[in-house]
């Protein structure tokens, strides 16, 4: 039994289980690591990450580096404006009439909403909405930085727009919407911030995704400063120039025409973001479930458990068994709604916790209406999450 799992085991030992926690060490830790690994671009939060807004609010009065947030839905940024958070870039485009006109009502207070477009009908969806409410609404472009070779897509299918000739056509369309005005255009090089080069027993795989990583970096760059060099000339309001993710903050950062990077999942520190070569952030966030059987001498179960993450679906999306050291699930059963069995040549007793890391960031929290914060070895509090907010926005 090794020391770090006493630790969190006495840490945690008068909460009921299940739980999520986050340890405020480790947590800081990252953010100064991100902060660094950032050199010294603006560093936009990205919400689907932390989904917990006193934990926004800590990484932003950790330093004035970090500014403004990334959101994952018009509704989200909405509510997040109404708790006082301002500078909100949604990411995803929406046509939904009530949550534009919600982003209208924020607009006409003050506030910096920007919302997500890549297509005609994005852009006459939105105009329809700000001509009715009177209102000049600020909107973001999504550059595709995906990579498309003739053999190979690499990298997600997000905007429609990913070169010159896409380009032009959507600042047509933009020309005919009296009131809208583009403040800001977002690349997110997916196949390079979210895809690990050092994943364990995977070694030609891993020297293949590194060396298209390495070629993508190269062509992307280009590619995005001959957009931004348009949208410049094309697009006086332009402020905002958002790139990066945990996984490609140094490349991106050597980038001059981009404004400002985001980080979200390095914050937690994930299952997934420990299979990158260039950088280690500490995990941070997990999950405590309780012993509660013991059927055969080196097989326990947990109570629960099944928090599978998102995605193509892998063993890699399934709960990883933290601590104690040694824990593997069973091929079979993996992680289950109501029961977690696994395997453990160690002594456990019934009622004990066992604990293990969530696949992806955020997401942990669709599952747990609070985290317990730990700092120094300590329970001190609870944060509600966006769930205990009572708020379910996708």
């Amino acid at each position: 039994m090794n020391s770090k799992y006493n630790f969190y085991k006495e840490a945690l030992k008068n909460e009921r289980l299940p739980l999520a926690f986050v340890d405020l060490d480790l947590f800081d830790e990252n953010i100064r690591a991100i902060l660094k690994r950032s050199g010294t671009k603006k560093i936009r939060i990205a919400s689907k990450s932390i989904r917990c807004v006193e934990l926004m609010r800590r990484i932003l009065d950790f330093s004035s580096q970090f500014q403004g947030i990334m959101c994952y839905s018009a509704e989200e940024a909405v509510w997040l404006s109404q708790q006082g958070f301002d500078d909100l870039l949604v990411a995803y485009p929406t046509v939904q009439a009530s949550s534009i006109n919600g982003v209208a009502e924020e607009i006409k207070k003050g506030k910096n909403i920007y919302l997500m477009t890549d297509l005609a009908a994005h852009l006459k969806q939105i105009q329809k909405i700000a001509a009715e409410s009177n209102v000049i609404l600020p909107i973001a472009l999504d550059m595709d930085m995906s990579s498309r070779w003739s053999m190979l897509h690499f990298g997600v299918h997000r905007s429609s727009v990913w070169n010159s000739a896409t380009l032009y056509e959507f600042i047509e369309v933009l020309k005919s919407c009296p009131n809208l005005k583009l403040c800001a255009a977002m690349g997110y090089e997916a196949q390079i911030a979210g895809v690990g080069n050092k994943v364990a027993g995977k070694s030609l795989m891993n020297r293949i995704i590194s060396a298209l990583q390495q070629k993508s970096k190269k062509e992307l760059a280009k590619r995005r400063k001959e957009l931004v060099d348009i949208l410049k000339k094309e697009c006086p309001d332009l402020i905002i120039v958002n790139g990066g993710g945990t996984g490609s903050l140094e490349s991106t950062a050597e980038e001059a025409w981009v404004t400002e990077l985001t980080a979200g999942s390095g914050f937690y520190a994930p299952a997934l973001f420990d299979y990158y070569s260039h950088f280690k952030h500490l995990p941070a966030a997990g999950f405590a479930l309780e012993v509660v059987r013991h059927p055969q001498s080196n097989i326990y179960t947990c109570l629960g458990g099944g928090y599978v993450a998102s995605g193509a679906v892998g063993k890699e999306k399934a709960p990883l068994p933290y601590l104690p050291e040694g824990i593997k699930l069973t091929a079979n059963e993996m992680a289950g709604e109501v029961q977690t069995p696994f395997i453990y040549n160690g002594t456990l007793e019934i009622g004990d916790p066992v604990f293990f890391r969530h696949s992806k960031a955020g997401e942990l929290c669709e599952h747990f209406l609070e985290l317990h914060l730990i700092k120094d070895g300590k329970s001190v509090g609870k944060s509600d999450t966006y769930r205990g907010e009572g708020k379910c926005f996708l």
